[in-house]
């Protein structure tokens, strides 16, 4: 894939890093419903225990497989990689068999796991700090600091929605840049260049790595 993609992968490198605070809510999100209140810290507490339980899993010694194998159940319990993905090739749904779509599905998470385990082992020293939560629609913001020695400072938005009574991440904003509407982007013109099945084909590859 492109250069631009390449740039995506390394900024999504930093959603899952130890969670050091959970610091108090502005006043200005005070005001807010009590249901309301509630959700928001709980979206805050929950990508803080995440966050720790991920890398509790990716620090440990020995066998990276097996690290990858929890890592992997870890994702689909708590990612919303389904509805993620589908999203990630909306202009295409018309245009794809069910069974294409059924491929599609059964490799990206897959394709999601070796992507960032591999990179997340690189900020093995990273800490965030959570600053604040925020409603946003259905959906709740919660608002994080990436802090890395020798490295400047990231801010990272995640999207965490709740169904059926848990929450689920729904997307990641890195530094500004929304990480599933760059992701779609690179799909689509992935798939433009070389076709839906090409897609898929890159999503099940050993390595999995952006080509130009």
């Amino acid at each position: 894939m492109n250069r631009r993609f390449s740039s995506f992968l390394t900024a999504a490198a930093v959603v899952l890093v130890p969670v050091t605070a959970l610091n108090a809510q502005p006043a200005a999100s005070a005001v807010a419903a009590p249901a309301a209140a509630s959700n928001d810290t709980a979206a805050g507490e929950f990508i803080a225990d995440l966050s720790q339980r991920a890398f509790a899993v990716l620090r440990e010694t020995g066998a990276k497989d097996a690290a990858r194998s929890r890592f992997k159940v870890m994702l689909r319990e708590n990612f919303a990689v389904d509805e993620t993905g589908n999203r990630l090739i909306r202009r295409y749904r018309s245009q794809i068999t069910p069974a294409q779509l059924a491929a599609y599905q059964a490799a990206l998470p897959e394709y999601v796991v070796n992507l960032y385990s591999e990179r997340l082992y690189d900020y093995s020293k990273a800490t965030v700090k959570i600053v604040r939560t925020a409603p946003h629609g259905a959906l709740t913001d919660v608002y994080s600091r990436v802090e890395t020695p020798g490295r400047r400072p990231v801010d990272v938005i995640w999207a965490v929605e709740r169904r059926a009574g848990r929450p689920l991440i729904a997307n990641v904003t890195v530094s500004g840049v929304n990480l599933a509407l760059t992701q779609e982007a690179d799909f689509s013109s992935y798939i433009a260049k070389n076709g839906f099945d090409a897609l898929v084909a890159f999503l099940k590859s050993s390595n999995a790595r952006p080509v130009a």
